[in-house]
């Protein structure tokens, strides 16, 4: 993994300018063999004066989750191959599961992904283009904010896009362990929860899910996905793990503006949960 527990990487060195590749291949999904394509959410700038660029995948196999270590088939260039990003592909489109900080100087420079699977390679360059800028911590339109998560009572909170591990804990072989998140959603200043007849099946704060990020093994959640009702309320999912080692557990929150904000790259929120089985 790479320094700063291997979640976010500062980047002094670059290549040549290029312009963003945000456009997925038009590729039609199938049930296994086919691509997966990093996607660019966008940058956003860091109070240090630096900039983090949001970065998640579309893995087209709509049967096929895939296991890709770091290395040539799983790189960020330029730098070392390992800057954060997953080693496990869940089905579908995943939105902002990494970010990537680049340093105030950065310019025109590129940072790019590539990921290799079923034998077909798909790149994508990142840069600062004036195009893509994204708020992710405030929605500017109506003032929406992600939800704020915490891993203990009263503990620290996170919220709005990855920035490092939240929890660490320790658990045995096909044994359960249990993750607990208390779960918050700000409203902005004048917001009135809209009527359920509108909402739907959205939860009244947010839906938490649970995501295999990066492991040697397989991960199995007793819930998946679990809505939140009542603001500070506490949820709880159950994680089962196959074989020992290091994994690191995605832990996602979306309020109703639902799976990647309807495209303005807010709010929801991504964080991890690291877990040493043995």
């Amino acid at each position: 993994m790479a320094a700063s527990l291997g979640i976010v990487t500062s980047w002094a060195v670059a290549a040549g300018a290029q312009r963003p590749q945000t456009s997925l291949p038009l590729d039609p999904p199938r049930e296994r063999g086919t691509s997966i394509t990093p996607a660019y959410e966008g940058w956003y700038a860091n109070p240090d004066g630096g900039f983090s660029m949001l970065i998640g995948y579309y893995n087209r196999n709509t049967k096929e989750a895939l296991d890709i270590p770091v290395g040539p088939n799983n790189r960020i260039e330029p730098g070392a191959p390992d800057q954060g990003q997953p080693t496990h592909f869940e089905i579908g489109r995943q939105w902002g599961v990494f970010v990537v900080k680049v340093p105030k100087d950065f310019g025109t420079r590129t940072v790019t992904w590539t990921i290799v699977s079923n034998g077909e390679a798909q790149s994508v360059p990142f840069t600062l283009n004036k195009g893509y800028p994204v708020s992710p911590y405030k929605e500017l339109g109506m003032g929406n904010r992600p939800p704020v998560l915490a891993f203990s009572q009263g503990g620290a909170k996170v919220t709005g896009p990855p920035v490092g591990v939240s929890a660490s804990l320790t658990a045995t072989v096909n044994q359960p362990v249990a993750i607990s998140v208390w779960v918050e959603d700000p409203k902005a200043p004048g917001e009135a929860e809209a009527p359920p007849a509108l909402l739907g099946p959205v939860a009244k704060v947010a839906t938490v899910s649970f995501h295999k990020f990066r492991g040697p093994g397989k991960v199995t959640f007793d819930k998946g996905r679990i809505p939140v009702d009542q603001e500070g309320a506490m949820i709880s999912a159950a994680a089962t793990f196959d074989a020992p080692g290091d994994y690191l557990l995605r832990v996602q929150a979306n309020d109703e503006s639902g799976e990647g904000g309807f495209g303005f790259q807010c709010c929801w929120t991504n964080t991890y949960v690291k877990v040493t089985v043995q």
